[in-house]
């Protein structure tokens, strides 16, 4: 197996966890990382017994394939540097700020054979992979994905921060086109949406509804599906998946028994596993489940869900909440 050389540009919070399952993966070299901040990338390569580069122009001059993990504003530019350099990429979601420039993205690595995978975690968490030969005919999904507040992440809406991970795997469990949103949302502690709801109706009469915050005392991540005959509850957090089958028998209150199967996958690592499905990629030059259509469908519908937020919003408290976050 010839040695696949990779490196991570944006080793902050996330990035240096990338850096980590490269360098413990074999057959992968981790050539460097590089950041905007010198002393994080001098100390994420000191860990990773690695290089550090002053710029990720000189990291793409030695590398095979790499991952983004920046913010999302500077998606397209890096991405970009990276076909030049004819660089396979693994893009952290949401993959641009516009469909413009994930479409300028997904037909330039077409045109040059390159790996363009984003990087939606959830699709590689256990419980979620366990979830979908279990799926039959979904017809309501009902998703909550809330969290405490923490100090990243904010150059984005919540929309874009985390309810695109729920976007992402319902686009991908309910196979008929979207008809219809509605939302609703508000600013709360930053200035831009901090809570959101969106009801997401699909042609075939399937709906999804999905509740996201960042402001929340606890932490919560959990999707249920209902579908004839079957429920299925995925909580992502503790990486569990309980299905309820109802079976032939009818009890004497007069419903079904039902059948009840809880599973744990508390062991499985879904950033290895994403990570590994990219080299896997790399290596034999296919398109990954994530590719660049998949990022860009689900950057599609979040972006109508802020759109629609954006009306609905009372500009005059928008305005207000804006103006205090600028006074901080």
């Amino acid at each position: 197996m010839n040695m696949l050389k990779v490196g991570v540009i944006g080793v902050g919070y996330l990035g240096r966890f990338h850096a980590q399952k490269y360098a413990a993966m074999e057959g992968v070299e981790l050539v460097g990382v590089a950041d905007v901040d010198s002393r994080q990338a001098a100390k994420v390569a000191e860990e990773c017994r690695c290089k550090v580069f002053i710029d990720h122009l000189s990291l793409l001059r030695e590398v095979d394939a790499v991952s983004i993990v920046v913010p999302t504003s500077k998606h397209f530019a890096i991405a970009s540097d990276c076909i030049d350099a004819k660089v396979d990429i693994l893009l952290e979601k949401p993959m641009t700020v516009t469909l413009e420039e994930a479409d300028d993205l997904i037909r330039r690595c077409e045109e040059e054979g390159l790996v363009l995978q984003v990087g939606h975690l959830e699709r590689f968490n256990p419980a979620v992979q366990a979830m979908e030969p279990l799926l039959t005919l979904p017809v309501f999904i009902e998703s909550n994905r809330i969290s405490t507040f923490k100090n990243r992440g904010v150059d984005v809406d919540v929309v874009l921060d985390l309810m695109i991970h729920d976007i992402d795997i319902i686009l991908n469990i309910i196979q008929s086109p979207l008809k219809t949103i509605h939302t609703v949302g508000a600013p709360v502690v930053t200035a831009t949406t901090d809570i959101a709801n969106a009801r997401l109706i699909f042609e075939n009469g399937a709906t999804a509804n999905v509740t996201v915050s960042r402001i929340s005392r606890t932490n919560i991540r959990q999707m249920r599906i209902f579908q004839p005959g079957s429920y299925i509850n995925v909580n992502f957090a503790t990486k569990k998946i309980m299905t309820i089958k109802l079976t032939d028998e009818i009890l004497e209150s007069g419903m079904p028994r039902q059948d009840v199967d809880v599973r744990s996958f508390a062991a499985g690592d879904a950033l290895r596993s994403e990570i590994e499905h990219f080299v896997g990629h790399v290596r034999n030059r296919t398109r990954p489940i994530v590719s660049g259509h998949e990022g860009r469908r689900a950057l599609d519908v979040a972006l109508q869900v802020m759109d629609q937020i954006k009306e609905h919003q009372n500009l005059e408290v928008f305005k207000k909440v804006s103006e205090a976050f600028k006074l901080r």
